[in-house]
């Protein structure tokens, strides 16, 4: 029997766990022969990281990237990657405990007054590996979670209140609401053998008419709290009065925090921050009963943008719904159509089950670093295990067009138009360089293995062979007097299969043709949308207290902090990495990373071969322009009394003084159409199609813009999406936890 050949577009997240996937296959070699088209010289998509060894071997990223505690299948993947790969002792980072750690402390900043004002937050420490989560909750378990977070910041806000002398004792006087009562009474009663004296003389209280009925905040989520322990555990949907009992004991609660709480949060910033946690809490229960998403999925509230959803659902507009940790969320997956940071759009649906994944079903800490960068982390050791198992990789590979045909009255991918970027000597490329034993992707190709006189001309130009809008074709026909050479790829002598793991920004690119005979994909192409991000990276003379940021937790872990002023409103302290990079011994002794959504509505043809450099020295200017001006609420001790930045806080190996020590730092711009962060602005979860949704049979789409149960651009929609390509074509793996997610219990 002959192999199944599958051709592999691209080589980011999604792309490489479907081949990690496919080869998990017992004697798959049997079955496929699997070629990964790569353009370029390095694998990671918008996960890539290089090497600069002009710079002592310094990390250099496309953003800040961490990974959360809930990203159950992002987990299980890697641990797959490195336990199969069994790297020996001596390599500095051998097992994923040493690739990634546990990280739980989060900052947010609220601006309160016209001030930047700091929260720090302590997530704690969940015990456990992420690997063995779930995300696949039913309604009633995310409710009595989100219960349990509610009941511990009601009890604060309690005794918080009480300390002011405001009122804590609650009275139910509607004939409805005691009914409601009365269940919830027997519900409880009939579970437990016995109830504390104060619950006993509540649920009497409610059971008889002649008598008021008085309870206080804590009494009412308590038992609450309990009713949900009892629905999550047996899953009961049918009966709606436990719907309308939680419905009612939360706007009970939501009008408590109105009256008695309110007016205190001003001048108390730990009243105002349980109270923002609290009322974004209830807001979210409500909408979440009053649209039943129980019966109806997350889906149905996907057309809402989700701070619009929070104001329908009564969230606190002054107080909650701008509040740090919305804002902080809008930040996070990069929420501004066109970069516009007056134009947040995020649909409800994923927003708000995206949330509640990421503080309910995490494992170890709620968030985790990598301790070298995400090419080294992640994808040196799935390449050395695809190698190992006998995957083929074709670096320098640009993919031009996908070209289709009608064969027996079914459409296929039929032809892969590509161009050869580089002559290799030996017509195989080792991409790694060598970081203190740690295999490396560089952040530029290993010219000692192009043809000299092409290497040459790369180096001289400075060319950017991973650009869409690089000149390289141009100077290498001036220089050579030919065309870079063109490859055809033909289906049935090259490959039978095809993955497309190429963002969905280069479908209107690539695949012309293939969107003028399928509308659904063509929906998916337009529909879909994309922003453009910016960061940047400094190396620090000076620790993180040094520069005045006193907010140490008792871990001492470094900040993660988000919901900041823009642009860059998300700062990570990263001095983690420093002993995984190459500096002398007076090197510097803290890295800080910056990152953010980019302004940019309008993209030019590929002609225009100087817009990824303007875009880039608006990231210089945006950069420069954050340190001089906006960094004072977290580094007071880097400006002078004048309210100046001391330039002499970054590390630099020159002699440059002032704002010219900024050159020798680094930043990028994330224009390119396969780099470009995948939003999901309102109703966009419905144009998106499974992996093998298109109307072409042997075509497969895989990458965090596919329909995955996430619908959100991150690690772990874009795993899941690889884990549906490779069960669409081989079975494997059976089991992708939480794909159903937005559908209905």
């Amino acid at each position: 029997m002959s192999k199944e050949k599958i051709a592999i577009l691209g080589g980011g997240v999604s792309a490489m766990t479907a081949a990690v996937y496919l080869t998990e296959k017992e004697n798959w070699q049997q079955e496929y022969d699997i070629t990964v088209y790569q353009l370029g010289w390095r694998l990671g998509g918008k996960g890539a990281s290089g090497r600069n060894p002009d710079v002592h071997e310094r990390i250099e990223e496309h953003g800040l990237h961490v990974w959360f505690g809930a990203y159950v299948n992002s987990f299980r993947a890697i641990e797959t990657v490195y336990n199969n790969l069994n790297r020996p002792s001596s390599v500095p980072i051998a097992t994923w405990q040493q690739a990634l750690k546990p990280h739980s402390f989060v900052v947010l900043q609220e601006f309160i007054d016209n001030e930047w004002e700091t929260w720090p937050v302590d997530f704690p420490l969940i015990p456990g590996n992420p690997a063995d989560g779930t995300l696949d909750l039913h309604f009633w378990q995310l409710i009595q979670m989100t219960i349990a977070w509610l009941h511990k910041w009601i009890d604060g806000l309690e005794d918080e209140v009480a300390a002011a002398h405001r009122e804590i004792k609650l009275q139910t006087r509607k004939r409805r609401d005691r009914g409601l009562l009365q269940h919830l009474a027997s519900e409880i009663t009939s579970a437990f053998d016995s109830l504390e004296d104060k619950v006993s003389d509540f649920f009497d209280s409610a059971q008889d008419e002649a008598r008021e009925i008085w309870s206080t905040p804590r009494l009412l989520i308590t038992q609450l709290h309990e009713l949900l322990n009892l629905r999550a555990a047996d899953k009961n949907l049918s009966n709606s009065r436990d719907r309308l009992v939680t419905w009612y004991i939360v706007r009970k609660l939501k009008r408590w925090l109105r009256a008695e709480a309110r007016d205190l949060l001003d001048d108390h910033p730990g009243i105002r921050r349980l109270y923002i946690c609290a009322d974004l809490a209830i807001a979210m229960l409500i909408g979440l009963l009053r649209d039943h998403v129980h019966s109806d999925g997350f889906e149905a509230i996907n057309k809402y943008d989700f701070k619009a959803w929070l104001k329908r659902n009564g969230a606190d507009e002054k107080y909650v719904v701008e509040s740090a940790p919305v804002r902080g969320f809008y930040d996070l997956v990069f929420g501004y159509v066109d970069g516009d940071f007056d134009n947040g759009n995020v649909e409800a649906g994923v927003a708000s089950l995206a949330m509640l994944r990421l503080m309910l079903c995490y494992r170890g800490g709620v968030m985790w670093k990598m301790q070298a960068g995400m090419g080294d982390i992640i994808f040196s050791p799935i390449y050395e295990l695809l190698i190992k198992r006998g995957v083929k990789f074709e670096y320098f590979h640009q993919v031009d067009e996908l070209i289709p045909a009608s064969v027996s009255g079914q459409y296929v991918v039929d032809e892969i138009a590509m161009t050869q970027q580089v002559k290799l000597k030996n017509g195989h490329y080792d991409p790694f360089v060598d970081v203190k034993g740690l295999p490396c992707w560089p952040d530029r190709p290993n010219y000692e293995q192009i043809d000299d006189a092409q290497a040459a001309l790369l180096q001289q130009h400075n060319v950017n062979l991973e650009s869409f809008w690089s000149n390289w074709p141009a100077l290498y026909e001036a220089e050579f007097g030919a065309p870079l050479p063109k490859l055809s790829l033909k289906r049935g002598r090259d490959f039978d299969k095809v993955i497309f793991g190429i963002s969905v920004g280069g479908l209107e690119h690539l695949c012309p043709q293939l969107l003028a005979l399928d509308s659904a994909l063509r929906l998916q192409s337009s529909e879909v949308k994309t922003v453009a991000t910016q960061a940047f990276q400094v190396w620090l003379n000076q620790t993180d207290e040094q520069l005045g940021f006193n907010y140490t937790p008792p871990s001492e872990e470094r900040p993660i902090l988000s919901g900041f002023s823009q642009p860059f409103d998300t700062w990570a302290a990263m001095s983690n990495l420093l002993p995984h990079e190459d500096w002398p011994a007076n090197g510097p002794k803290n890295i800080a990373y910056f990152c953010s959504a980019f302004g940019c509505a309008e993209y030019p043809p590929s002609s225009e071969h100087g817009f990824p450099a303007e875009q880039k020295a608006k990231v210089k200017g945006n950069a420069i322009h954050k340190l001089a001006t906006e960094m004072k609420p977290l580094w007071p001790n880097a400006y002078n009394a004048a309210d100046q930045y001391n330039w002499n806080t970054l590390y630099d190996d020159s002699t440059a003084q002032g704002e010219a020590r900024f050159d020798s730092q680094y930043w990028r711009v994330n224009v390119d159409p396969s780099e470009r962060y995948v939003l999901s602005v309102v109703d966009s979860s419905q144009y998106r199609l499974p992996t093998d949704g298109t109307v072409f049979k042997n075509l497969y789409l895989t990458g965090d813009w596919i329909s995955t149960g996430v619908n959100a651009g991150c690690v772990e929609a874009a795993v899941m999406a690889g884990m549906q390509t490779s069960r669409a074509i081989c079975g494997l793996p059976e089991n992708i936890s939480g794909e159903d997610g937005f559908k209905p219990d």
